[in-house]
């Protein structure tokens, strides 16, 4: 006799050809959801791991990463590598509030290193610091750990003093001031620490690495960490450790590319300088290039003995490393001696690499990447809703691993910078009046009123293009074919196709009022 038959006319008893009965393929399908579940469960009950490495004016243009071979072994061959990796905005305190924020600087509203250029000051912390996303991590239980600098202002006793501790921190190790090696103060939880001058105890850069161990020892094993190290190595004073100081002794800057050339055709600022340069202001910037390599040596030995510790706890596996700078870095281009904050590429392109779960190593990634991209990606990857985070840019996790998500590639993107000067002239330099700042014995000024721009870049297979605005009394504009003239020694501004630079001009409006997903523009490209 037949068995009785369902709506669809398939037998409910045994199968034909010796198939299991319907009751007991229903409880195995069950049970292997049951059991995708549980998996689901231990997976998001055991989120990975989190650590940002953030250095003091490295360049990636120049040779910056030349001396970290710990570093690229590490987490750059163990993982992604950015080669096209923007700041943007090419200044320390600006750019690490953009690293916290995820937002361009004219939505955090941080202009420059001073306090009155809202750099640490009461509006930021009342403001845009109190959506910093360690904020979210701190609810997403993350323990939180930072050492090192964080902005250039913190400490200043107009803005809270030591005792100004950002939300979302649990253990908090911050440089009071700018970037020291010895002779520094430390907020310590709030409280004041002050160091001298022995290597065992004080050298920054040591210290900071120790106090992270000590932090991933004593951490609760029932919840995932976050760790911020911001080292103040390669900026100045370089002062590398006693056991590097030999090193690099016959390295020079490089020659090549816009070194030592005339600034033709490019805004005031870079029309001023000696060209060529004195022999003094050459061997200056040469001992300034070997030392910021021989700081670097022990953030190198740094990386090593922290990845070698994750490694040892069992952790290395669950963890996002990330390694960047908050800016580049120039040595003798377009005969500016030594600084940033200039829209050319040895000042605005930086290092990333990035190792972590779901990322394939040795991976040499094209796709432009932001440093506002780092706090939204950081968040990505601790499970954060996004669409309840006030933020500029956009995760970059689908392009490290797109099993893990999917994406889109960005199209364009801004760049911005606000010149510092001072209101009256240099007495030493009489022929260039009030108004620049950061000036040599030799009247060269690395930067000024003036030195204010806004560029749009556009990178994708078909084009590199930069176009540049200034808010000066020339309204200067600086085009650049980066495909043709990597190092931007010719201004196209003349010979383009007005057509293009009405587009770039239309995108650049767009950008510098953006905000939020009004500041994300795509392609269709999947990474």
């Amino acid at each position: 006799m037949a068995g009785l038959r369902s709506g669809s006319g398939t037998p409910t008893g045994r199968q034909r050809g010796g198939g299991l009965p319907a009751a007991l393929t229903l409880l195995l399908l069950l049970l292997w959801a049951l059991l995708t579940c549980c998996l689901r469960c231990v997976e998001s009950a055991s989120p990975s791991n989190i650590v940002l490495i953030l250095t003091d004016d490295q360049d990636v243009v120049l040779g910056g990463m030349t001396p970290m071979k710990k570093t690229k072994l590490s987490i750059g061959d163990a993982g992604a590598t950015f080669v096209n990796a923007f700041t943007v905005t090419p200044l320390c305190c600006p750019s690490r509030s953009s690293i916290l924020t995820g937002r361009y600087p004219h939505n955090h509203e941080v202009r420059n290193n001073s306090l009155a250029g809202n750099c640490s000051s009461t509006l930021w912390q009342k403001g845009a610091e109190a959506e910093a996303f360690p904020v979210y991590l701190n609810k997403q239980k993350y323990q939180t750990f930072f050492a090192g600098k964080y902005l250039n202002q913190y400490g200043n006793k107009e803005a809270g003093g030591a005792a100004h501790v950002p939300s979302g921190w649990d253990q908090w190790h911050a440089l009071m001031g700018n970037s020291q090696y010895y002779n520094y103060t430390l907020s310590v939880n709030g409280k004041e620490e002050k160091h001298n001058d022995s290597y065992e105890e004080d050298y920054l850069t040591d210290l900071i690495l120790n106090r992270s161990l000590r932090f991933l020892d004593d951490r609760s094993p029932q919840h995932p960490f976050f760790l911020m190290l911001s080292t103040p190595a390669p900026h100045s004073p370089w002062m590398a450790a006693p056991q590097h100081q030999k090193q690099f002794n016959d390295v020079q800057a490089p020659r090549d590319g816009s070194f030592n050339k005339l600034g033709k055709d490019k805004h005031w600022l870079l029309r001023q300088p000696v060209n060529p340069m004195p022999n003094s202001s050459i061997d200056y910037l040469d001992n300034a290039y070997r030392k910021r390599w021989q700081t670097l040596l022990s953030v190198d030995d740094m990386v090593e003995t922290l990845v070698k510790k994750l490694e040892s706890m069992k952790e290395l596996n669950n963890t996002y490393i990330f390694y960047t700078s908050d800016n580049g870095y120039h040595t003798g281009q377009f005969s500016l001696p030594i600084d940033k904050r200039q829209l050319y590429e040895f000042d605005v392109r930086i290092p990333l690499m990035v190792r972590g779960p779901g990322i394939k190593p040795k991976q040499t990634l094209q796709a432009p990447v932001l440093n506002i991209d780092l706090a939204v990606t950081i968040l990505d990857i601790a499970g954060v809703n996004l669409s309840t985070v006030n933020v500029d840019g956009q995760s970059f996790l689908a392009q490290m691993a797109p099993t893990l998500r999917q994406g889109a590639i960005r199209q364009y993107f801004l760049i911005e910078y606000n010149g510092e000067g001072n209101p009256t002239g240099d007495p030493s330099c009489p022929k260039l009046g009030p108004g620049v700042s950061q000036c040599f014995p030799d009247c060269v000024c690395e930067d000024a009123y003036n030195n204010t721009y806004a560029c749009v870049r556009t990178i994708d297979k078909s084009q590199d293009l930069q176009y540049c605005e200034f808010a000066d009394s020339e309204s200067f504009v600086e085009v650049y074919n980066m495909t043709s003239d990597p190092h931007q020694l010719e201004n196209i501004v003349k010979k383009v196709n007005p057509t293009v630079l009405q587009t770039m001009n239309e995108r650049l409006i767009k950008l510098q009022s953006c905000v939020g997903v009004s500041c994300r523009t795509f392609t269709n490209r999947k990474p």
